[in-house]
């Protein structure tokens, strides 16, 4: 089984407007609410692809109780930490062509709730071959807690998958017990490495070969149109895709994620496993709702999917 953690959920309120009309009144016939955040986009892709998954993370008030009902309508199986504080909504409004985010911050935990959490994280794990940890901490947690995350799936026996970035996912990689998968963009490794990284195959391969992803068995570089840029053990990947028409971006590297810890939960070949991931986060593009692919088109496009070992 698979289970996803998403420690600071959303409501994600979408306001589309021909005209944003600043210090004025803007009024919108349609209005978009969805269960946010980068792990509930893993989740239900994971769903939609027949996986067993179970959704977790730290819910609180009717904006959490929102984000339950909707998992359950999708049939997404889900056990959070219900917490006395109202969890966030991040507005989205898109006009002539733009989009404008408001994003709230989220609850302020306290160390009790981050403890409380973890006994609930001990249990799934008894039932999880692969864990999936997405997006941001919530403000009052330690920047170790992912970490923390991390030791006791290691512990365990179980494999994690890190989408994170920023000091929290820095962190996760300063202790012995690492990351199985981590999966950077260049701007992500940029930050981790304090050095520019390009595209380029060699600059890769040399930014990769760094001391602070030793123990992580596999990074996989996200490269948007470009495709991917992966190490698996000592090895070096090249993953290409085809061109397609982008509807929405946003989510397709959580589509990613969700294709990799099928393959992984499946225990298929590497060059299977990055191709099925590459797919999921195609499909994500091509559909407006975000976390959401068309399983229809899941073969036209798998191969399509190259992807060529590096030995040089």
């Amino acid at each position: 089984m698979i289970v996803t953690v998403t420690m600071n959920p959303s409501v994600d309120i979408s306001y589309p407007l021909s005209i944003l009309k600043i210090d004025n009144v803007n009024r919108v016939d349609e209005v978009s609410k969805t269960a946010g955040g980068k792990g509930l986009n893993v989740s239900r892709v994971i769903k939609q692809m027949n996986g067993e998954l179970t959704a977790s993370g730290v819910l609180g008030g009717n904006i959490g109780n929102f984000i339950t009902e909707q998992l359950n309508k999708e049939g997404v199986p889900n056990r959070f930490l219900k917490i006395n504080k109202e969890s966030r909504n991040c507005i989205a409004i898109l006009h002539e062509g733009h989009q404008t985010e408001i994003l709230e911050s989220g609850p302020i935990l306290d160390n009790g709730e981050g403890e409380k959490y973890f006994d609930l994280f001990e249990e799934l794990l008894n039932q999880a071959d692969i864990v999936t940890i997405s997006g941001s901490l919530p403000e009052g947690l330690p920047i170790s807690y992912y970490q923390q995350l991390v030791e006791k799936s290691h512990d365990k026996g179980v494999k994690v998958l890190l989408d994170s970035s920023g000091p929290a996912l820095k962190e996760a990689l300063h202790f012995s017990k690492k990351p199985y998968l981590i999966k950077p963009n260049t701007d992500e490794l940029n930050s981790l490495l304090e050095r520019e990284v390009t595209s380029d195959i060699k600059v890769l391969k040399e930014a990769l070969a760094d001391s602070l992803f030793d123990g992580v068995e596999a990074v996989v570089v996200s490269m948007g149109s470009e495709g991917a840029f992966a190490k698996i053990g000592n090895e070096y990947f090249r993953v290409s895709i085809p061109k397609i028409n982008v509807v929405n971006p946003v989510g397709s590297g959580d589509a990613t994620i969700a294709g990799l810890a099928m393959g992984l939960d499946q225990n298929l070949p590497w060059e299977e496993i990055l191709k099925i991931a590459m797919t999921t986060g195609m499909l994500n593009t091509m559909e407006e709702r975000t976390g959401h692919i068309n399983m229809k088109f899941y073969e036209k496009y798998i191969q399509q999917v190259q992807v060529k070992k590096i030995d040089y």
